[in-house]
């Protein structure tokens, strides 16, 4: 069950970055940090469908984060680069080469390894409310410090940091979220008396509106490695310090651990430096829409023309 969520998680969140980051990268460059870039994003389709399926990837995410542990539920979420991948070559037909395949590979290896060597194991008690005060406030510094390095740079500095500043949100909304899904279990209008369920809301719609200045800053590769990268890394450390996840850490567990994060970590980049990433999600040169047209790779195999803006 577990598992089964996260993974239909992955494939809902690699789905909703592509259309987000369609639905707001020809968003004026001055929207930046504005509601401006909301209220253009609202005004496309393919956005509100990439929002339609935030929801139901959230809705995964929160079964099996009640079933499961935040160390272990979170690192899976990063296979989403992997089923992109999939979806390219199947429905879209692209060309899949040897940097795709040993991209997977090194993720889905390293996360097996990670989850196998770790054996995360839930903590004995629920944290005090004075633990989550801590939390919120050492999330909301790190974003607040990601967001002001964000405002000057080059694109791909402010894409990253501001994929930084969404990543740490969306890795202390799990946490909330996982505690509002233990609430809603035992008795659904309790959730309403407790603090967490306000901090869900405030935090889910910062990180949100963060990501959409993270894909509309720069390119694809820098927004979305940290978007990825960084959410299983926060989400560890919050389940230990939080939850008090227990992990294997002794002896040899420890740098077995590390070593499976390195190898997920670099499989993951190297999915999201791949062309065939690049192409669809769009970059700095080339821009490309996934529901616009079919490729015409079924007529022409070999040299495909690229997809427009509808």
């Amino acid at each position: 069950m577990v598992f089964v969520c996260a993974l239909g998680a992955a494939i809902a969140n690699a789905l909703t970055s592509v259309f987000q980051r369609m639905g707001v990268e020809d968003a004026p460059a001055d929207s930046t940090l504005t509601l401006g870039l909301l209220t253009h994003a609202l005004r496309r389709g393919i956005w509100l469908f990439g929002f339609a399926l935030m929801l139901f990837s959230f809705l995964l995410q929160a079964i099996a984060l009640h079933f499961g542990e935040l160390s272990e539920v979170q690192p899976v979420l990063t296979l989403e680069l992997l089923f992109l991948v999939l979806v390219l070559a199947v429905w879209f037909r692209f060309s899949v080469g040897s940097r795709e395949y040993l991209g997977a590979l090194a993720a889905g290896a390293g996360l097996a390894g990670f989850l196998v060597f770790a054996d995360p194991r839930p903590g004995s008690t629920p944290p005090p409310q004075w633990q989550w005060a801590l939390a919120a406030a050492a999330c909301s510094g790190a974003m607040v410090i990601a967001v002001g390095l964000a405002l000057r740079g080059p694109r791909w500095w402010r894409a990253a940091l501001f994929g930084t500043a969404s990543a740490i949100g969306f890795a202390f909304t799990a946490a909330l979220t996982k505690a509002v899904g233990d609430y809603f279990a035992r008795d659904w209008v309790t959730i309403f008396r407790h603090p967490q369920t306000y901090g869900l809301v405030l935090f889910g719609l910062a990180s949100v509106f963060l990501a959409q200045n993270a894909f509309h800053a720069g390119p694809i590769v820098a927004s979305q490695s940290t978007l990825v990268l960084v959410d299983p890394l926060v989400s560890i450390l919050i389940g230990i310090a939080l939850f008090g996840d227990n992990l294997r850490t002794g002896g040899a567990w420890g740098p077995l651990e590390a070593i499976s994060l390195l190898v997920l970590f670099a499989g993951a980049f190297s999915l999201l430096r791949s062309p065939l990433v690049g192409a669809v999600k769009g970059d700095d040169v080339e821009r490309a829409e996934l529901l616009g047209r079919r490729r015409e790779s079924v007529h022409n195999p070999i040299s495909p023309p690229p997809l427009g803006h509808s």
